[in-house]
């Protein structure tokens, strides 16, 4: 029940594009239930955007608008920051650095800032005694970083998966589905908001990486590392890849893994095949799945809408809804200076079973050729699929291997590649049965 005799938190949004458009809507539209939830009015105290005249569905012409969103540090007045303009860097950076130094509380959901910059600006909020709160910085609307920091506390995290880019998995969907090229569906995925005009950061994995950056800082209490983690992105993968996919029973997905190992703190981001009937390889379209390890909860499984204006706005809000009911944690659940420092390991330590397609000429003699190398670098053959073909095409051959070290699988694919009989790059997918 809302205290009538409250404060209300008066909230200041920087960048009214989806995200920052969403929390607006949302802050206005149901403005009675958040305060009797928090159990204080929250008001919309400024905003700020780039483009004060564009149509975002709200009448904003009584609200007090900020041409630069960093007027908003200089008002007493308002005592939480929303900064939803993205990027690492810039003005972002600036004004998120800013408000933490002047003792406001800032919410973001830039995903970026905090896999680059989070450690250094969870040290000024400590100092300052502001909240950093970025719930909506991975997996849109599920509420996995409270599911870490507070559900799931009682637990030592063995490992963590998940779809983490719905531009990629909405990719992936729509190319088996509707069996149609990646280049075809990447257009359309523009054409319909999806995906950027220049779609590099999510389909080459930076967006899940920045992500699962996170999620491993918050499993094993360290900084946000983005160095130490392998990324690989969807183009390479063909419609031919899915179909030969469904034949041994897998889906293909991109994920983000994390987990903690004999080796070091495994953090990948790839392509891989899971099987068909699984969670993970159910989840459909713009979607993000986060499944989680735990040593004493098992293995929990989280999905829900990764993106758009509504998930993700809905996770800024829950995180100012905190802020008002005087919820304080530390950013990373530990402090600074309580983070550690462990080894991280090499991605050629890894030991999973793969998937490997080659193109190779028509001649006996081929797979004898193939197997020997296998044999050399001691990688167990598991299955092995060859399809008729038109005399003069190439011949498309996929094999699936047992488990095996990613170092002599690199070397065997290095030493395929060089076979007069093989046309083109190999093509290699790690399988995962999650």
């Amino acid at each position: 029940m809302t205290d009538k005799s409250a404060e209300p938190l008066r909230v200041g949004i920087a960048g009214l594009g989806t995200v920052g458009g969403g929390t607006l809507k949302i802050l206005h539209n149901y403005a009675p239930i958040l305060a009797e939830r928090a159990g204080r009015p929250i008001e919309i105290a400024a905003i700020s955007s780039r483009d004060r005249g564009k149509d975002r569905g709200l009448d904003i012409s009584r609200m007090a608008w900020v041409d630069n969103p960093l007027k908003m540090v200089e008002d007493k007045d308002i005592q939480v920051i929303v900064e939803t303009i993205g990027g690492a860097d810039g003005i972002a950076r600036e004004l998120v650095e800013k408000a933490l130094l002047a003792g406001k509380h800032v919410v973001t959901a830039n995903k970026a800032l905090i896999a680059h910059h989070g450690v250094h600006l969870a040290t000024i909020a400590e100092k300052t005694g502001s909240v950093l709160a970025f719930e909506a910085a991975v997996a849109g609307g599920i509420p996995i970083i409270k599911a870490l920091r507070d559900g799931l506390a009682a637990n030592r995290f063995r490992h963590i998966a998940g779809i983490l880019n719905g531009t990629c998995n909405f990719i992936l969907t729509l190319m088996w589905e509707q069996k149609r090229s990646f280049d075809d569906v990447l257009k359309e995925a523009q054409d319909m908001g999806y995906a950027e005009a220049e779609p590099s950061f999510d389909i080459d994995g930076t967006d899940a990486a920045h992500k699962l950056a996170i999620l491993t800082s918050l499993a094993y209490g360290i900084a946000p590392a983005i160095d130490k983690m392998h990324v690989e992105g969807i183009r390479r993968i063909t419609l031919r890849d899915m179909e030969f996919a469904y034949e041994l029973g897998y889906t293909i997905r991109l994920l983000g893994i994390t987990a903690l190992t004999e080796h070091g703190i495994e953090q990948r981001v790839h392509p891989c095949m899971v099987p068909l009937l699984s969670p993970m390889g159910s989840v459909r379209g713009v979607y993000n799945a986060v499944m989680v390890e735990g040593d004493s909860v098992g293995t929990v499984f989280f999905e829900g809408r990764g993106a758009g204006e509504g998930p993700t706005a809905s996770s800024v809000v829950a995180d100012i809804m905190d802020i008002a009911r005087g919820v304080t944690y530390k950013p990373f659940t530990l402090p600074v200076k309580a983070l550690k420092s462990l080894p991280f390991a090499a991605m050629e330590s890894l030991s999973c079973s793969y998937y490997l397609r080659l193109s190779v000429i028509d001649r006996p003699g081929v797979l004898a050729e193939v197997t020997s190398i296998f044999k050399k670098e001691q990688i167990s053959l598991k299955s092995f699929i060859q399809h008729s073909h038109k005399p003069g095409e190439a011949v498309q051959l996929v094999l699936t291997t047992h488990a095996t070290h990613e170092s002599s699988m690199m070397k065997a694919i290095h030493a395929i590649a060089k076979l007069e009989s093989v046309n083109e790059q190999p093509y290699m997918i790690r399988i995962e049965t999650l």
